[in-house]
């Protein structure tokens, strides 16, 4: 049941992402498109309002409040180093204090990669890894900026657009912490699925 949950989640991941790139070669809105064809290209169109690009401080800024944030050192970090420990996963590591500090390290090490791969690449095109506020009301709303704000980011003009430099630091990070982690999770399959559960993850 996992892995028929997992190659879903995937297939979605890959159905929306095609989609979101298709929508970014094409501005302008279709009539004759079906309903989600339509809202992605409005995504696409419709600026950040009152947006200013980035500055070097800001990406800086972001990067520390990503990587080493309060709620991710004391509240994430342990919480998934302790369900870690908890199951004992991975199985080298163990099921005591020197286990739970190395998974909330692996842990560590992997999202201040991937920070740091989207912050950079993202720099080369005008990628802006920050996140806006959806400025209205109602859950409705809300609810389609979190989606929105999963796989867009802003460019140097304030345009949403699709957040390659976030991808490549998902996908990048969880195959190059294939180099240092423990042998049972150094592997490609369980790279994939770091990569979906990240998207699904991301803020």
């Amino acid at each position: 049941m996992f892995r028929v949950c997992m190659k879903s989640a995937v297939a979605f991941s890959l159905l929306v992402f095609s989609l979101l790139v298709s929508s970014a070669f094409g501005q302008s809105v279709n009539a004759n498109a079906n309903p989600f064809e339509r809202a992605l290209t409005v995504m696409h169109t419709e600026p950040v309002p009152r947006y200013k690009p980035a500055t070097s401080q800001d990406k800086l800024r972001w990067f520390v409040s990503c990587t080493l944030s309060r709620s991710r050192l004391f509240i994430v970090g342990p919480f998934s180093a302790g369900w870690g420990t908890l199951r004992n996963v991975p199985s080298e590591y163990g099921t005591h204090w020197v286990g739970f500090g190395k998974r909330n390290g692996m842990r560590l090490t992997g999202v201040a990669t991937g920070n740091l791969i989207e912050a950079s690449l993202g720099s080369v095109w005008g990628e802006d890894p920050r996140y806006f506020r959806s400025g209205r009301g109602g859950l409705g709303n809300r609810a389609k900026h979190v989606v929105k704000t999963t796989f867009l980011a802003p460019d140097r003009s304030g345009r949403w657009r699709t957040a390659y430099a976030r991808y490549i630091g998902n996908v990048g990070n969880n195959f190059l912490s294939n180099t240092w982690r423990a042998d049972s999770e150094a592997n490609t399959s369980n790279a994939v699925v770091r990569c979906v559960w990240g998207a699904c993850s991301d803020e």
